[in-house]
């Protein structure tokens, strides 16, 4: 139980068999999307919090199955945005609505961990204060999302009517719209055929809260997938892929591909055995896959309808120089072009 509508946060939790013997700061951290593991443990030693209504200050303390943790503290400070000088890749920009090609590394909106240096700081500060309010304080003008990780192309709203025009379409997925997304993967293996669909509902790991997985009762999630290009030599194998969302889901392409044993190039969260794959690379491209820090996606295509000309735009954004390096790299190990 979680209560976020007044100064204070009240959470309890009951614990399940499975977590018997975990630690009390690690359990509360997964479980509990508030605070951060240190946040967690600064409060458990300050006596925020009790196990069966005896307080408890020490984050080591081995929890036991039925065990009822209550956590009660201030509400973190939720700063509204303010506008930061960041410059922007603009691709395109009218009275309605703004394209950007999102770097690697730069969160959308702020949040706790990133509450400056965010598309949205930057934003305020290009577009003024006409952009303030356009879908609420916290997000103004945000339509979509791009994990930090994932660079790329994005619009964002300037009124409030192509908020709600963009919104419904991207609601849609698509589907009976002109809404097109298409993203650029690197995946390890070589997958059995060069296009597929990939549908299995997404919700959030039971065993980690920070990241999605494949679940019976999760929301639907369709990804369309095609080969580019197939990499490989002895003992590896690396496609290249167009991925296109019917729906749009934290981490889908990155679940989806992992679920079908090709995860992404680079993803230290949903690529199992990343070293082990790494370590059997010549050492050129074992340089440069190491280097990455981020999952190998781009959002390379995105094409909309605007919403008040009506017209069918379409946009492109070329591969970063960090892929295009591990595009370079691969292509004296060109199996074949699989179109």
């Amino acid at each position: 139980m979680q209560d976020v509508s007044g100064e204070e946060i009240e959470f309890e939790y009951v614990v399940e068999p499975a977590d018997a013997g975990t630690r009390l700061d690690a359990l509360l951290a997964r479980e509990h999307d508030v605070f951060s593991r240190n946040r967690i443990k600064d409060l458990i030693l300050e006596g925020a919090v009790t196990v069966n209504e005896a307080r408890v200050d020490e984050p080591r303390y081995r929890v036991k199955a039925g065990d009822t943790i209550v956590l009660v503290a201030p509400e973190p400070s939720d700063p509204d945005p303010q506008p930061e000088d960041i410059p922007l890749d603009i691709l395109y920009e009218d009275d309605e609505l703004i394209v950007i090609n999102k770097p690697v590394g730069m969160v959308v909106h702020p949040a706790p961990g990133a509450w400056t240096g965010t598309l949205v700081n930057a934003l305020i500060h290009h577009c003024g204060e006409s952009l303030k309010g356009i879908g609420g304080v916290k997000r103004p003008g945000i339509v979509h999302r791009l994990d930090k990780d994932t660079s790329g192309v994005m619009v964002a709203a300037k009124t409030d009517r192509a908020l709600k025009h963009l919104a419904a379409q991207f609601a849609d997925h698509g589907r009976t719209g002109p809404l097109h997304r298409a993203y650029t993967a690197f995946a390890w293996g070589r997958t059995e055929s060069a296009m597929g669909t990939i549908d299995a509902p997404l919700g959030r790991d039971n065993h980690n809260r920070l990241k999605q997985a494949v679940r019976r009762d999760g929301r639907e999630a369709i990804t369309h997938y095609r080969s580019l290009a197939r990499y490989g030599d002895e003992g590896w194998d690396i496609t290249q892929l167009t991925c296109e969302l019917e729906t749009g889901r934290t981490h889908q392409i990155r679940v989806h591909m992992s679920h079908i044993g090709h995860p992404l190039v680079g993803d230290a969260v949903y690529a199992p055995g990343f070293a082990t794959k790494v370590n059997r690379l010549p050492d050129d491209l074992k340089a440069i896959i190491s280097g990455l820090g981020r999952q190998a996606l781009h959002a390379a295509e995105l094409g909309f309808e605007h919403p008040t000309t009506g017209e069918e735009m379409f946009f492109e954004a070329e591969l970063p120089d960090d892929l295009l390096a591990l595009q370079e790299a691969l292509q004296p190990y060109n199996r074949a072009y699989a179109r």
